[in-house]
């Protein structure tokens, strides 16, 4: 069990939580006790994640769902009932505006930004956040690229800038209804990805960031598990930027 955070009794819901930041959000909301339901397109991830969290697994569900397809979405969403949603599933194409398809930029304004509002939207209509909890959260992970963009990311800046509007607006119509929405803005975070790239490429990255490190999983996921606490109950419509002072 988590020593700083109880979800016991809770249901969670991580998008694209089979992998990376999103595997790690998964394994911190079981160990803090909660019952989590992963969306993750791909089966071999959601098997992968089955097999390393087995010992979960009476707390763990999983569903292959596109959050692309709001029909995908609608039909899992009529399996569940939650008390926090975490918007994680992303996907990134990074290429220069002067080499950006028309596809790679749909693809990823599609799953990082229209994804987001079929999965909320698919549980909203089905009232699938349980009527009983005081404190509805909806956490929805952006970027410090949506912020200050980044070279070769036209469309995964624009998607996660739009997940910041989409985060204060839901902040503003939802708060009358007992949910607080927020989103966390990673910056230059270790994962197996980063962790391919060139050491030359890692070290240039390291050295602009304040804390000289590149941030881990978990540095994000406990940023999640605040937000979900009852602790955060009056921190509505933010933004958290996770960096290390990257932006400074």
């Amino acid at each position: 069990m988590n020593s700083k955070f109880n979800f016991s009794e809770k249901n969670i819901l991580v998008t694209g939580g089979a992998q990376g930041i999103g595997f790690e959000i998964t394994k911190s909301f079981l160990a803090a006790g909660a019952n989590v339901t992963v969306w993750d397109y791909n089966l071999e991830t959601l098997d992968n994640l089955k097999k390393e969290l087995s010992v979960y697994a009476e707390k763990l569900a999983c569903a292959q769902v596109d959050v692309t397809d709001a029909k995908s979405c609608n039909a899992a969403a009529k399996s569940g009932e939650f008390d926090i949603l975490i918007n994680n599933a992303g996907i990134t194409r990074d290429k220069s505006l002067a080499k950006m398809t028309y596809e790679d930029f749909t693809q990823v304004i599609n799953t990082n930004l229209t994804g987001l509002f079929n999965v909320t939207k698919s549980l909203l209509d089905q009232n699938r956040f349980k009527e009983s909890s005081s404190n509805k959260r909806i956490i929805n992970m952006a970027s410090v690229v949506g912020l200050y963009g980044n070279f070769g990311q036209s469309n995964y800046a624009a998607a996660k800038a739009g997940v910041i509007g989409m985060t204060k607006t839901w902040a503003k119509e939802l708060g009358r209804k007992g949910f607080t929405v927020n989103a966390v803005a990673p910056g230059f975070i270790s994962t197996p990805m980063t962790q391919a790239m060139p050491e030359d490429v890692l070290k240039s990255m390291v050295d602009k960031v304040a804390v000289k490190r590149m941030g881990t999983t978990q540095d994000i996921a406990q940023v999640c598990l605040f937000l979900s606490s009852d602790e955060a109950s009056y921190i509505n419509g933010t933004v958290i930027s996770v960096d290390g002072g990257l932006t400074i």
